[in-house]
């Protein structure tokens, strides 16, 4: 037949022809926060593994042998079977499900093969609703079905043994297939309704629970070919069709799970196709571990290589020395530009590598000709002094020294360590009231309208606040907003430059307001600043935690140090990181425009070889 395209006698040659999509495609995760886990998925090699099963459960993975005893005598014996179990009241006598028309066929079978259906199969049992009143710490096993997703035996419950006995109906042994019938939607694949698992030993003789139905495939029947055909694209496909409810908490009929078609094969055929399965999904997960090798070694070199320009000089170094050994660093970096920079991860490193760069004072040359930042700093803790004699501020207490352990790198001539504190002219929380009073209150910005680092006028809420407050809490361009909680979206510490005078507006209990003197201190080298390693080892510190929720207060917000410039090189620091940044943004939409063409083009690979 031409739509078998006998692809069963070169599966490996689809394989290494396609080497270089499986291997690239691979998709981006967002995530938050520092330091978390994969930050991205081998889409390819998962395409590959949706493949192989495909062609598995087609008939186009290994060749057909015409000797094998064809599946329709396999279907008169499990028939027969059924038959006799039924006879001796073992199961009970069935409705029989319409048989399978022409029309519901997608392709034509191989030969030797037959269409059924899951329920002519294997035997079906619900689990059982078991009461936790009865759980004890010992004794015969309960399978949960949250036991089954963590695909192994944790925080088992029991039941006495000597009850065991009238609930034999709802044992499973090594070869049943157990599979959910209620869980989240299926982009959460670990607690996903009609998730299936074949039992293995260590669940072996114990009850299955609630939320679950048990498949026990008859006689001639191989169990590890009819988990293939439940865990293949096309059964994935049907589940979506046939399961109920919402995203977070969906079902499946054992009705729908019994209807879903099976295209089986020979005995003898199905060995053959579960043997060649496990040689290629262990292929799979060679390809899978190399990929994995290969970018976690080129995260390392970047890192390793960008690491060598935040550097301190080595002992005794004079400044043309520093200098020189970091135009060579500079230089190697820049030689191999190409290849280094190539993942969103790099790019991600560079730009932390560029905002460390200008806190040092590498990033821009020095001018000699600029007021020292120590003069600055005179006239910002003079126009403080004036707006408290003036009762326009309060008087602020006292800072602690900046102590060596937190001078982490040299400053260049003309810079200075600081705490935040005493720069800012003002600093106050945000308003604690509710925030459900329609259009008839003060507009109030919360986390959802400054946590992508940009002040977002959508889904404003109000609160009813008296003149004092709304005089408070007004917004002026310039201001920063800080996050004090994560809450569900936030992270601690991060901060929006407010781009514009927002006198109708306040702001939430959750954010902090800091006012600059911005006639000496640029709130845009501030907002890069909170943005560097340093400042985040800072914040994350001394973080406390209120039943899972992460705060920093307006007392550790003011004691954070960082290094301060003239203000000439602020503006020049601003500049020149606007332009990097910008050209690492266009970096990265190239690469992501040349990342969703690897996932398009593994998506057409295996939609050509299945169709």
């Amino acid at each position: 037949m031409a739509e078998l395209k006998t692809l069963h006698t070169s599966a490996e040659q689809l394989i290494t022809e396609h080497l270089d999509i499986w291997t690239t495609a691979i998709e981006q995760k967002s995530s938050s926060g520092r330091g978390s886990s994969k930050k991205f998925s081998l889409h390819g090699i998962k395409k590959l593994r949706e493949l192989i099963l495909e062609l598995a459960v087609r008939g186009k993975l290994v060749p057909q042998n015409p000797n094998d005893e064809p599946a329709a005598k396999l279907l008169e014996r499990i028939a027969a079977e059924k038959a006799q179990l039924i006879k001796d009241k073992k199961i009970k006598k069935q409705k029989p499900l319409p048989e399978i028309t022409d029309e519901e066929k997608p392709f034509e079978l191989p030969k030797g093969w037959e269409s059924s259906n899951l329920n002519d199969l294997g035997e079906f049992q619900k689990g059982y609703a078991f009461k936790s009143k009865d759980y004890l710490e010992s004794g015969f096993m309960i399978t949960k079905i949250q036991t089954l997703t963590d695909n192994h035996i944790q925080n088992a419950v029991y039941i006495d043994p000597k009850s065991a006995e009238e609930f034999k109906q709802y044992l499973i042994f090594e070869g049943d297939i157990v599979m959910t019938t209620v869980g989240s939607w299926f982009s959460a694949p670990k607690s996903a309704v009609g998730r299936s698992f074949l039992i293995n030993k260590q669940f072996n003789n114990s009850l299955l629970n609630q939320n679950a139905v048990r498949i026990r495939p008859y006689t001639g029947l191989n169990p590890m070919y009819l988990y293939l055909c439940i865990n293949s694209s096309t059964f994935k496909s049907y589940l979506v069709k046939v399961a109920q409810g919402t995203a977070n908490q969906a079902s499946i009929t054992q009705a729908s799970i019994k209807s879903f078609e099976i295209l089986l094969p020979p005995e003898k055929e199905q060995h053959r196709i579960v043997a060649k399965v496990d040689e290629l999904m262990s292929l799979c997960d060679a390809l899978e571990a190399q990929t994995e090798n290969s970018i976690t070694a080129h995260q390392t070199l970047v890192e390793v290589l960008l690491e060598a320009l935040l550097k301190a000089p080595e002992q005794g170094a004079t400044p043309e020395q520093t200098a020189e050994q970091f135009q060579q660093n500079w230089q190697r970096l820049s030689e191999h530009f190409d290849t280094l920079f190539t993942t969103t991860a790099s790019i991600d490193t560079l730009k932390q590598t560029i905002l460390q760069l200008a806190v040092m004072g590498k990033l821009v040359p020095q001018n000699p000709n600029d007021e020292p930042a120590a003069k600055l700093l005179e006239r910002i803790a003079a126009e403080k002094a004036q707006l408290i004699k003036d009762k326009k501020i309060k008087k602020q207490p006292a800072l602690p020294p900046i102590s060596e352990e937190e001078k982490p790198f040299e400053l260049p001539s003309g810079w200075e360590w600081v705490r935040f504190g005493s720069i800012f002219i003002d600093l106050k929380y945000g308003t604690s009231q509710k925030s459900d009073y329609g259009i008839d209150g003060q507009a109030v910005l919360r986390i959802p309208n400054v946590v992508k680092g940009f002040v977002c006028i959508e889904d404003l809420k109000y609160s009813k606040l008296t003149n004092k407050e709304k005089e408070d809490l007004k917004l002026q361009s310039g201001d920063l907003l800080f996050i004090r909680s994560n809450g569900s979206l936030g992270i601690v510490g991060n901060c929006t430059i407010v781009d514009r005078d927002l006198e109708d507006f306040a702001y939430a209990g959750y954010l902090i307001r800091t006012r600059l003197p911005q006639r000496f201190v640029l709130p845009k080298f501030i907002a890069l600043v909170m943005k560097t390693t340093h400042i985040r080892d800072q914040i994350e510190k001394p973080i406390r935690t209120t039943s899972g929720v992460k705060n920093i207060n307006s007392t550790e917000l003011g004691q954070l140090s960082f290094s301060m410039p003239s203000l000439e090189e602020q503006h020049r620091i601003v500049t020149k990181v606007d332009e990097l940044m910008a050209l690492c943004d266009l970096l990265k939409a190239r690469l992501n425009d040349a990342q969703t063409t690897q996932l398009h083009l593994a998506d057409a690979v295996v939609e050509n070889a299945i169709n």
